[in-house]
This record gives C-alpha cells, sequence and structure tokens, in this order.
C-alpha cells in the first residue's frame, strides 16, 4: 500500500477525531444563552443571602440586571415571583412582600408594600397603567390598581380553606374573556372566577403553581413539586402532559409554562429546594419542548452569568403584545 496514502489517511482520522473532540467541548460549554432573548427571574436564592436579582439576556450575554435586598427594613422576605416587560421596556413584578414598577434605567416609578400576613407572588399588566395582582391573606383577593394614579379600582374575594398564606396562590391570570384563572395552590385544584368572584370552571390539579389560558380554549397548568405540565380542555380531560419520564434530566418544580405561537412550550424548573446549593450547577434551568416533547432548548447558565433558579420567563422575541395579555404566558 502506499506510504503517502496511509500517512493521508491517519491524518484525516486525526483530524476529524479533534474536530469532533473541540465540538464535544463547545456543546459542553453551550449554556443555552444564544436560542433566545428573554427576561428571567427565580425565588429564593439562598446563595446570595444579601439581594436577590432579575436579568435580561440578550446575544447570548448579560444585557441588564436589577436587584433588591433579600429582606425589608421591616425584615419581611423579598424574592422575585413574576415579572413583565412591558412594550415601552417598564418592568412590572412581584416580590412576595410587594410590587413594583421599574424603568429600563431602574428607576422605580410604582410600588406596592404588603401589610404584615400578607404577600403577593403573582402581578399581570392590564394595558401599560393598570395591574392585577393576587393578594395572599386571611381574606384572599385579587387587587386592580391604575399605577399611573396609584388608584385602587377593585378588589375581588376569592374564598380559600388555606390560613397559611404562604402556601395559598402563586401565579394568577386573567384570560382572553376577562375571566380569572387561579392556582388554589395548596387545595389541589385551579377555579376559574368571573370579575364579581363566581366560580364558573375549575379542575383538580395536584399543587398548581399556575394556570393559563390558551388560545385554543384548553387550560396549561405547571404542577410544581408534583413535576408536571398539563394540558386540559374545558371537559378537563388531559389532552397533552410532560413529566419525568419525558425528558433526560431532572425535573425539580415545574413553576411556570409559556405555550409559543409555535406550538412549543417553555418550562421552568426551580431547584432551590435542593439543600445542597452545590448540586444546583448540575441542572437544567428552563427548557422548551415541541408538541412531542422533543427537546430544542435548555438553559442552565450558573456563571457569567449566573441566572440562579429559574421561577419565570418572558421570552423577548415572542410574538404578540406583552401589555394585554397577548402571550400565552
Amino acid at each position: 500500500m502506499n506510504t503517502k496514502f496511509i500517512i493521508s489517511v491517519v491524518v484525516s482520522l486525526l483530524f476529524i477525531n479533534a474536530f469532533s473532540q473541540n465540538k464535544k467541548e463547545t456543546l459542553s460549554k453551550d449554556k443555552g444563552l444564544s436560542k433566545h432573548p428573554f427576561l428571567y427571574v427565580g425565588e429564593w436564592d439562598t446563595r446570595k443571602p444579601k439581594e436577590q436579582s432579575m436579568f435580561i439576556v440578550r446575544d447570548g450575554k448579560l444585557d441588564w440586571q436589577y436587584s433588591i435586598p433579600m429582606k425589608t427594613a421591616t425584615g419581611a422576605i423579598q424574592e422575585f415571583d413574576d415579572v413583565t416587560m412591558l412594550s415601552n421596556g417598564n418592568i412590572v413584578f412581584a416580590c412576595m412582600s410587594g410590587a413594583g414598577i421599574i424603568t429600563p434605567e431602574k428607576n422605580l416609578i410604582w410600588e406596592y408594600h404588603c401589610e404584615k400576613g400578607t404577600e403577593t407572588h403573582s402581578i399581570q399588566p392590564i394595558g401599560k397603567d393598570s395591574v392585577m395582582m393576587m393578594l395572599n391573606a386571611n381574606s384572599a383577593k385579587i387587587l386592580i390598581f391604575n399605577t399611573a394614579e396609584n388608584k385602587l379600582l377593585k378588589e375581588i374575594l376569592i374564598p380559600t380553606t388555606n390560613t397559611n398564606t404562604h402556601g395559598q396562590f402563586r401565579h394568577v391570570r386573567i384570560t382572553n374573556k376577562g375571566t380569572i384563572m387561579v392556582p388554589h395552590l395548596s387545595e389541589n385544584k385551579v377555579v376559574e372566577y368571573t370579575m364579581d368572584g363566581e366560580a364558573i370552571w375549575s379542575v383538580k390539579s395536584k399543587s398548581p403553581w399556575a394556570a393559563i389560558r390558551l388560545k385554543n380554549g384548553n387550560t396549561l397548568i405547571s404542577g410544581d413539586r408534583s413535576q408536571y405540565t398539563r394540558e386540559v380542555n374545558p371537559k378537563g380531560e388531559t389532552v397533552w402532559e410532560l413529566t419525568q419520564k419525558d425528558v433526560p434530566f431532572t425535573l425539580y418544580n415545574t413553576q411556570t409554562a409559556n405555550r409559543l405561537a409555535n406550538g412549543n412550550t417553555v418550562i421552568t424548573n426551580w431547584c432551590a429546594g435542593i439543600k445542597n446549593t452545590e448540586e444546583w450547577a448540575n441542572t437544567v434551568q428552563v427548557f422548551e419542548v415541541t408538541p412531542s416533547k422533543e427537546v430544542v432548548w435548555k438553559l442552565s447558565s450558573w456563571d457569567n452569568p449566573d441566572l440562579g433558579p429559574s421561577t419565570y420567563i418572558q421570552l423577548l422575541d415572542e410574538i404578540g403584545n406583552p401589555d394585554n395579555g397577548e402571550l400565552q404566558r
């Protein structure tokens, strides 16, 4: 056999092996930061006892960050639970001990402080100048504020049997029909209420953290510690569900889900229930799946930037106006 030919083959094989190895190393270092621009928050990052942060990532890099103290001056706990960037760039957020609106320049232009014994983990914009909040309390209620005038427009009492306010509710959303989807976290059910507080639909769901009414009329429910994301039809029948058996990485608390315009679903995977924080770096924070449950994107960024545990994400390249509930999130 020709010696030059043998040498050529060996060199080619070495090149291919080196290329493959470099590709593997590149893939292993890929944090998933470049797939979408996004706004990101996660509750209860215990590694950072002094402050909690929200982040904007663009072009694979940290573009903006805003932080608040872990505790208020009166000792109330703060953690980012809910967030929406409006079309004007302002950001509406809930942080357990209250809520606010922050400008891109980090000016706090509206804020709400929860009274002792109450909490809010949920806020949704209604246009640019109003918001809906869920107030966990022993008289739990929906609050609708005109934020431009700091005026309370409406209160809607929400019945609950749970006197432990922290476990009552998380993400609450207005539907495109003007009703309100309320996941009763500790009561294992999702209930749809009118603006007058009348219950008109419900479904049993274990530990529901969030529930959104989809454009197809179905409801997408996030099962938190029960580790499911489930779509049910108006009869309450499950028509789509993702659980641990469907993904090749560990699910922890599936707190929220977005249904994208292309039919894919983006799910947050909150890991802060793991007490050993050294284990967090091996977890997937957010992932996107097709209707057939193929994973097309996953985020795992625990350094440069360290985004922390994942509770809620807004993809900034998604079509639709975030001010009026067009996004399925």
